[in-house]
Parts: C-alpha cells; sequence; structure tokens
C-alpha cells in the first residue's frame, strides 16, 4: 500500500519545517505555511488552503473566526472537522485558528477601515 499524497496528510504546526532564509526574511512561519497549504476536497476533489476556506466559503459564517472546528470547500459548500483534516489533533487545531483569526483580524483592521 502506497503513501497518500502529501495534501492528504495533516500537518503539525510543533513538527519540523524547513524554513529557507528567504522564507524567513519573508516573516513565513510554519503557521502560515500550514495555512496556506494546499488540501484535496474529498467530495469534488478542488484543491483549496485553509486561508481560501475562511476567506471565501466561510466569509459570511459568525462562526469563521471564533475559533470554528471546521473547514469548508469553496466549490462544493461541504464541511469537514479541521482536525485530522488540516491538522492532526485538536491542540494544533486550537493553535491554527488562533493564528487564522490573527491574521483575518488584523486584514480587517487594516485594509476594512471606512
Amino acid at each position: 500500500m502506497s503513501d497518500p499524497p502529501a495534501y492528504r496528510v495533516p500537518v503539525s504546526p510543533k513538527a519540523p519545517m524547513w524554513l529557507t532564509p528567504e522564507e524567513r526574511s519573508a516573516n513565513i512561519t510554519k503557521e502560515l505555511k500550514i495555512a496556506a497549504r494546499r488540501f484535496l476536497c474529498p467530495n469534488c476533489g478542488n484543491e483549496f488552503s485553509l486561508f481560501q476556506s475562511r476567506a471565501i466559503a466561510c466569509k459570511f459564517c459568525p462562526k469563521a473566526n471564533q475559533n470554528c472546528p471546521n473547514v469548508r470547500c469553496p466549490r462544493c459548500d461541504s464541511e469537514y472537522p479541521i482536525e485530522g483534516f488540516i491538522v492532526p489533533n485538536k491542540e494544533d487545531r486550537v493553535h491554527i485558528n488562533k493564528y487564522t483569526d490573527t491574521v483575518f483580524d488584523n486584514f480587517d483592521d487594516t485594509y476594512n477601515r471606512r
């Protein structure tokens, strides 16, 4: 039996991950790499990232920036638990949710001023 493709394997932000010198100088973190990593929707086969899910499919959901335990496919609107799909366990799910919530809150504070 062969190993599943990399886009089907959850990744922990605590796991060792190589960051190139260029990535470090651009302030890219392990969390950013995980949130921007492409995943394959088991329902429709669409590739998407956690950022795309939160920005497109979850845009108007009130739970989107409140530590939501799910990720939603932007194409078919199917929803899956983040735990086991993007990250391996609950501790990592909470960690990556806090990270993405902070990114979107900072984006809103920076670009959505009137």
